[in-house]
């Protein structure tokens, strides 16, 4: 067993499921949290008794054998979070051109039910379904197996945008928007987003979703218990300012209480800008910081959080995705009069099987643009004019959202509201971004951000260093881990579980 000690910054899904790997393999973990809460996006927040998501809505492949369900049982968290399964035979409705598309779990079922909305197309629709497979199935890791990756397909479909990929395969444009219909799910960017992004993210959820009963902060609150389990510290109210280096490596992390935990290894689930912010090393070069900055972003979201009244919106077991122009594509550009292009819109689960919903969320996106006055304010104290902007914004989305859900606004008891300042402040990402650095086809290798730095001892990881959402986050934590552990140990360990 090591006994290396490492300290890892940040305790939200990467940082607490890679502190539970490195405990599993013998490692003296300590994980630092700013805040007084953990969990990062798997946090929730409480208002009048009601919980409310944060960024970690709902999952897939939670099935028998399916990644996640073998990655919640390595981690020994499996057991003990409830989970409600979506409607399989439509766990994702796309609206669009006024039309209403469900995707049915699985291969088969979907489909046959897309077969149903384009008769004429089926081929198409088997054609697409194949890419996703051959795609998710590139990456060896994203399989969890040791078999040797297609390196071919990893280059194709990393390289080439979702729209090319689709507009070469499908040639019914109408099918082609149905099918990327779920891009808010990962804020993909036309002619930018690879192909893989959207296979790896479709082949997730496709097999089976699930929401958590009670809110994702159930997840982290697992994850938690178990890392400490295993000898694993978390120390929330602990903001990292420094991470100490000397002329060869990381040697530990300093606070903004002076506290200083000395480390042999580091890994920062931060996004990899605020890791640099961190680190005084010549180590780092400036052109790599440079390279960093110089990197886009995904989309940030505004968001409105509704209690509804008792017993007056039945609860819905499906994510829904809307759109008010006529394209699934460009909903991130926009004006005044145009906004919202296209928002989600789905219900929380409080407990298996409900008949009614408590609560639910509407999300759009917004760019910081509209934001920049206040931009150096505190959470709290932005002034009347901000709140007024809030609230302008928050009906215009309910609004939109009632005219596709007739009912919704009479239902809706009160509302809260988030914009990308508040995502700012809570997840550190650059402008408030949902899903941290874009991954982008005309930016080649330089869109990508290794899990590895220069300072040798010091690792990086989060949805920023593989891929979007659940999955991604886990297998770059898988990622990060095997470069102390040895990546086929970790993968034979999941495997034996």
């Amino acid at each position: 067993m090591s006994g290396n000690k490492c300290i890892i910054i940040g305790s939200g899904l990467g940082g607490l499921s890679s502190g539970i790997i490195l405990a599993l393999n013998g490692y003296d973990v300590t994980v630092l949290e700013q805040g007084a809460q953990i969990g990062g996006c798997l946090q929730c927040f409480t208002r009048n008794g009601l919980n409310f998501e944060t960024g970690m809505h709902f999952i897939g492949s939670l099935d028998e054998g399916q990644s996640l369900n073998r990655l919640f049982r390595y981690l020994g968290i499996l057991d003990k979070v409830e989970f409600s399964r979506l409607d399989a035979t439509g766990y994702d409705i796309v609206h669009l051109g006024g039309g209403e598309y469900r995707f049915a779990n699985e291969r088969n079922p979907f489909i046959g039910q897309m077969s149903q909305y384009f008769p004429a197309r089926t081929d198409d629709i088997v054609r697409y379904c194949n890419l996703v497979d051959k795609a998710s199935r590139a990456y060896s890791i994203h399989s969890l197996n040791l078999g040797q990756s297609d390196s071919r397909a990893v280059q194709k479909y990393q390289t080439h945008s979702i729209n090319e990929i689709l507009d070469s395969a499908i040639s019914d444009p109408l099918l082609r928007d149905v099918l990327v219909g779920t891009i808010p799910l990962y804020a993909a960017v036309k002619d930018k987003t690879p192909f893989m992004t959207h296979a790896s993210i479709m082949d997730f959820f496709n097999k089976s979703a699930f929401r958590t009963v009670g809110g994702s902060g159930k997840i982290a609150s697992a994850l938690a218990c178990r890392l400490e389990s295993l000898g694993g510290r978390i120390l929330a109210l602990k903001k990292a300012r420094r991470i100490v280096c000397d002329e060869t490596k990381a040697i530990g992390v300093e606070t903004d209480s002076d506290d200083f935990y000395p480390a042999d290894f580091v890994i920062s689930s931060l996004h990899p800008v605020a890791t640099m912010n961190l680190v005084d090393s010549r180590l780092i070069r400036p052109v790599y910081r440079e390279r960093l900055s110089s990197l886009p972003n995904t989309s940030a979201p505004f968001t409105v959080y509704l209690s509804f009244k008792e017993n007056a919106m039945p609860y819905c077991n499906s994510n829904h995705y809307c759109y008010t122009s006529e394209s699934p594509w460009g909903g991130e550009i926009y004006d005044e009069q145009t906004w919202p292009k296209n928002f989600m819109y789905m219900h929380y689960c409080h407990k298996d099987n409900a008949k009614f919903a408590k609560a639910g969320e509407i999300i759009a996106y917004m760019s910081m643009d509209e934001l920049r006055q206040w931009e150096n304010s505190a959470s709290g104290h932005r002034g009347d004019d901000y709140i007024a902007f809030k609230e302008r914004k928050a009906q215009k989305l309910i609004m939109a959202a009632d005219r596709e859900f007739p009912g919704l606004k009479d239902a809706i008891d009160r509302h809260y509201t988030s914009t990308p300042l508040t995502y700012r402040d809570f997840t550190g990402t650059p402008d408030g971004s949902m899903y941290g650095l874009i991954k982008d086809v005309s930016m080649g290798a330089a869109s990508h951000v290794s899990h590895r730095t220069k300072i040798p001892n010091l690792l990086l990881t989060g949805q920023s260093i593989n891929s979007h959402g659940m999955l991604g986050v886990m297998i770059s934590s898988v990622v990060t881990c095997s470069a102390l552990t040895g990546e086929s140990g970790i993968i034979d360990q999941i495997n034996k579980e």
